[in-house]
């Protein structure tokens, strides 16, 4: 028993490492507690999130795998699998993750059908499988009831992110901050949307002022922000494609724009730009 009071002490002092945004400490503290009593599944999870703010992807793959591995109904643990597998390419394997969740989320409403955590989970992940009008609905209908709540606007901003409405997404985030400062999700996306709409915008002064060289720079450096946005990122690779073309690579223009349209099979301008070269 004394062992279970010590694993619960070292996540609690994890937690408050994790809350004052040290997540080198925090993951020391975690991994104590996983050393302290390896079968709980939540330490993995939590260690697995620590991860993540560091940015070490395929190490939080493992723990959050480890985590849904313990306990199939961890649902943040499913939830985390299916980022680090976004954040690190598998497209496939990310989306039967966020489709485990709202399955699972959809069976938990069915008896409790007015808990707007159980939403938000839900929106969150129909707005990572770009089901953006299925997960706007549901936020809006906690918005109505609520609009200060933090996790509800920053799935809206997540949403407007995703359909390349970065300056509004960005109003949300900031949002979202104000009800929550301390909005790890909120403050993330809020600065790659800020990240992103600023580089994305210094390309464009490249180009108008014909300085190609520059503006192909700035694209390419704006497309390794968030590899996730697909919108914005089609909308990048099209016009990198025009900034080759100016420089006569026009192999490599027919190549950006081919990028574009896997990325967005929706995006004309694309395919219109790759048909006259």
């Amino acid at each position: 028993m004394q062992f279970l009071l010590e694993a619960e002490s070292f996540k609690e002092q994890g937690n408050a490492f994790y809350a004052k945004k040290d997540y080198n400490e925090a993951y020391n503290y975690y991994t104590k507690a996983i050393d302290a009593c390896p079968s709980n599944a939540s330490y993995y999870g939590n260690r697995a999130a620590t991860l993540m703010m560091l940015g070490k992807f395929r190490e939080a793959l493992g723990d959050a795998q480890q985590s849904v591995r313990m306990d199939d109904s961890f649902l943040r643990g499913h939830l985390r699998e299916g980022k680090c597998h976004l954040s690190l390419g598998n497209a496939m394997a990310a989306s039967r993750c966020f489709q485990r969740v709202v399955f699972c989320m959809d069976r938990a409403l069915e008896f409790a059908p007015a808990c707007h955590r159980f939403k938000i989970l839900k929106a969150e992940c129909l707005a990572l499988l770009g089901r953006y009008s299925e997960a706007q609905s549901v936020i809006s209908d906690i918005l109505r009831i609520d609009a200060t709540n933090a996790d509800a606007l920053y799935v809206r901003g997540l949403c407007l992110y995703y359909e390349d409405c970065i300056e509004k997404a960005v109003q949300f985030f900031v949002q979202a901050l104000k009800m929550a400062p301390d909005h790890d999700k909120a403050c993330l996306a809020c600065r790659n949307a800020k990240a992103l709409k600023a580089k994305k915008d210094e390309g464009n002064k490249a180009f108008k002022e014909g300085n190609y060289k520059l503006a192909f720079t700035l694209y390419t450096e704006a497309l390794a922000i968030d590899p996730n946005n697909r919108k914005t990122n089609a909308k990048l690779y099209c016009n990198r494609g025009t900034v080759n073309s100016k420089l006569g690579k026009l192999c490599e223009a027919i190549g950006d724009c081919t990028s574009a349209i896997k990325l967005d099979d929706t995006y004309i301008k694309a395919y219109l730009r790759r048909a006259q070269w």
